[in-house]
């Protein structure tokens, strides 16, 4: 069933809409090089619906990447069901994007053609493909930057080309692990405010990790407490309207009190 909740008060709805996310009863165990057996992931579920943008937090090793790496089909469950966007995770792949905590862009491939990358793999004619890369390069103010390598670009740069390689695939879901995280403040706000300026037009799905509560706000429709072994501790429905003010909104009562709360509930899930 879809859950919603203001607080961890849960109200259920009637269920995932085509081309949403469900994982249901998911349960995934790790082995260690001494052979004992982990679980990361016991029963997890939770659904979303279509161009929503869900926030999962959670302290260090409670599962959210793990969760992403599921529904990039990277990762196999033990046990449990898991659709996205109407197929199995691997069958999935072509309508996905997924941005790591860094930028991970080929060394010997300039800054057009990192863009360019996940097009060429599909077989996207030259011309078009190009065509693609250098229109996200601009909307992101990386016209001159085209022909640069990554060693000539700063971090902040470098990850704007990432968001533009995610983006160039139109995916029908995002997956995100802690994409800001690696860079300084003013650098952070400037690309977040730039991602959720191309998220505003198309409105993919997203499910984005992060430890930053106030970004976690700032960019969610529902943000998801994780404790231990996935369990969710709460499942909250932001009421902040969109677009969103990073300026002012921060500083109102309301989104103070929702900070505080989540907080709270990440301090009592241990």
């Amino acid at each position: 069933m879809m859950s919603t909740a203001i607080g961890n008060q849960i109200q259920v709805g009637s269920g995932p809409e085509p081309g949403g996310i469900s994982v249901t009863d998911v349960t995934v165990s790790f082995t260690s090089p001494d052979g004992a057996s982990r679980t990361v992931l016991d029963k997890f579920s939770i659904e979303t619906r279509p161009g929503e943008f869900l926030v999962l937090i959670g302290r260090s090793g409670c599962g959210k990447t793990t969760v992403l790496n599921l529904l990039a089909g990277l990762v196999e469950a033990d046990s449990g069901e898991i659709t996205v966007v109407g197929s199995p995770p691997r069958a999935a792949r072509a309508k996905l994007g997924y941005m790591f905590a860094r930028d991970a862009l080929l060394p010997f491939r300039t800054a057009i053609e990192n863009v360019e990358l996940g097009l060429e793999v599909r077989r996207i004619p030259r011309s078009e493909r190009r065509q693609k890369a250098t229109a996200l390069l601009a909307l992101l103010g990386l016209s001159h930057a085209g022909g640069l390598y990554p060693w000539q670009l700063s971090q902040g740069m470098r990850q704007r080309v990432a968001l533009a390689r995610t983006w160039a695939l139109a995916p029908q879901l995002v997956l995100m692990d802690e994409p800001f995280a690696a860079l300084d403040a003013q650098t952070r706000e400037s690309v977040r405010g730039e991602f959720l300026e191309m998220w505003e037009r198309e409105r993919s799905a997203v499910v984005f990790v992060t430890h930053d509560l106030t970004e976690a706000l700032l960019m969610g429709d529902r943000v998801v407490v994780m404790g231990a072994g996935g369990k969710v501790a709460a499942d909250v429905t932001l009421p902040f309207a969109r677009p969103r003010d990073p300026a002012e909104l921060p500083f109102t009562d309301e989104f103070r009190a929702l900070e505080r709360q989540l907080h709270h509930l990440l301090q009592d899930v241990g």
